[in-house]
């Protein structure tokens, strides 16, 4: 009875505070609307501040009786030194992470000529279509750890295990080894340099979050462009084993900063692991939307980025031109990653998103599949990489604007895992249509065009559950 009044009183000391920042009835997803103009209320509407119901050993809904302070961030600096070098080491964690993995249509296509090509494409897809699961499928629990610890071990981790994968896998030679090394032992370091960099952006940002995003997501533009052009130049010259040493030697250098600079405004705050925090997220709808619509295009990010190299020498393009197709995706991709996110802080982040999606899944279909010579490739190259790098800067602050920012680890990481799902099956998916078609990849484009077009009409769910039909919304 006592911890019971206890828990009463610890809810009620928390009332004032609510009713004065979400209105007498506390609604963490509940959008406010502006009477006069409709126009969602993005001071409340994205503020998380009342507390959490939890599940008891009795399944009862109840309120932790120790809870810590409500973080209101619109208190977040948004700005300053200190969080524009958080930043910077930020956008270390995404050209060692995500940077990395957007280049793995060159290891496609050069594991498929060199030591593995007594292997079919669907086979070799596996590597990095398990580099990519494994990157995003542990984020549910770096998240945990970085909501309990912080940021900093994690790091420090992570630049460990990344470093040695790659160079590990510059000493590989057979399938099992590639997959050890490059598959699981460098994308679980990539993981643990990713999540962080992606969950302490909310501790200091707020008006200018998604702005902040995009250029933290940048670097993964700005790594998918220097890798490959680094690996392509550099084997002919000093060999296989030896690009790959120099790109762990890059990596190590640029995480050395980002251990340094990467840190949260949130103090660490240990809680005992329940699986119950990852799956309750998903109950409210505009999360579950959120997630579906991300899983659906994620289905599809990663097929051009593969493949694209592969089918472009299929119709004729030079291999020297074609190795130039993911640098220009992805250096498209910086412009897509930093100018849709700052849209999306004036217009709103899922109006922009919505947007984004659907202009990728119409390129897939109205300007790859029919392309049949250099120039519409490389324009494709161009405009996919502006549109699909929106997807990593603006997913993060979704996920930020409809979330507690105390909880923003595990929701992010939850997110990210779920979608990892997707970019294992993707791949391999894409290089069996390819051999069903016989060689021809209009199954591929068809496949991938769909899925981000659903994954469009999703995010315009969950943002019409948000705030309704109304075209001027802010959401």
């Amino acid at each position: 009875m006592a911890a019971k009044q206890h828990s009463l009183g610890s809810q009620s000391s928390h009332s004032s505070f609510q009713d004065t920042v979400m209105g007498s009835k506390p609604e963490l997803l509940r959008p406010e609307t502006n009477e006069q103009d409709g126009s969602f209320d993005e001071e409340k509407g994205t503020v998380a501040t009342a507390e959490r119901p939890t599940l008891g050993d009795d399944g009862q809904r109840v309120v932790a009786a120790a809870s810590p302070p409500a973080f209101d961030p619109r208190e977040n600096p948004d700005g300053g030194f200190d969080a524009w070098l958080v930043v910077l080491g930020a956008f270390c964690c995404m050209f060692c992470s995500f940077g990395w993995i957007n280049c793995i249509g060159v290891f496609q296509e050069y594991y498929e000529t060199h030591q593995l090509r007594g292997y079919s494409t669907s086979t070799v897809s596996w590597i990095p279509s398990m580099e990519t699961f494994l990157m995003f499928f542990l984020g549910p629990f770096i998240g945990y750890f970085f909501d309990c610890y912080g940021p900093r071990y994690i790091l420090l981790t992570g630049t460990c295990l990344h470093v040695f994968g790659v160079m590990m896998a510059s000493l590989a030679s057979e399938y099992y080894q590639i997959i050890l090394a490059q598959g699981i032992c460098s994308a679980a370091g990539a993981s643990m340099c990713f999540y962080p960099a992606m969950s302490v952006m909310p501790t200091w940002f707020f008006h200018k979050r998604a702005a902040a995003f995009g250029i933290m997501a940048a670097g993964s533009s700005t790594g998918g462009v220097i890798f490959p052009i680094m690996v392509n130049k550099l084997i002919p010259k000093i060999g296989f084993g030896w690009t790959m040493r120099v790109c762990g030697f890059l990596i190590l250098a640029l995480m050395i900063v980002a251990n340094v600079t990467v840190k949260s405004r949130l103090p660490p705050r240990p809680k005992p692991f329940h699986i119950m925090q990852f799956i309750r997220p998903l109950k409210e709808t505009p999360y579950l939307l959120t997630v579906l619509g991300s899983f659906f295009f994620f289905f599809a990010m990663f097929l051009p980025i593969n493949y694209l190299i592969l089918q472009a020498e299929t119709l004729g393009m030079s291999s020297r031109l074609a190795e130039y197709l993911i640098p220009i995706l992805n250096g498209a991709s910086f412009f897509g990653r930093v100018l849709p996110g700052v849209a999306a802080d004036k217009i709103g982040r899922y109006n922009v998103m919505t947007i984004m999606m659907s202009f990728t899944g119409i390129l897939v279909l109205a300007l790859w599949m029919p392309a049949a010579s250099n120039a519409p490739i490389i324009v494709f190259a161009a405009l996919y990489g502006f549109g699909s790098g929106s997807f990593v800067s603006l997913a993060p602050s979704l996920v930020a604007q409809i979330s507690d920012v105390r909880e923003i680890g595990v929701r992010n990481g939850t997110v990210f895992a779920i979608i990892s799902f997707a970019a294992l099956c993707s791949n391999p998916i894409g290089g069996a249509l390819v051999a069903h078609w016989d060689g021809e990849y209009t199954g591929l484009q068809i496949f991938g065009g769909i899925m981000a077009l659903s994954g469009a009409c999703t995010i315009l769910a969950a943002r019409i559950v948000l705030a309704g039909t109304k075209v001027v919304a802010k959401v």
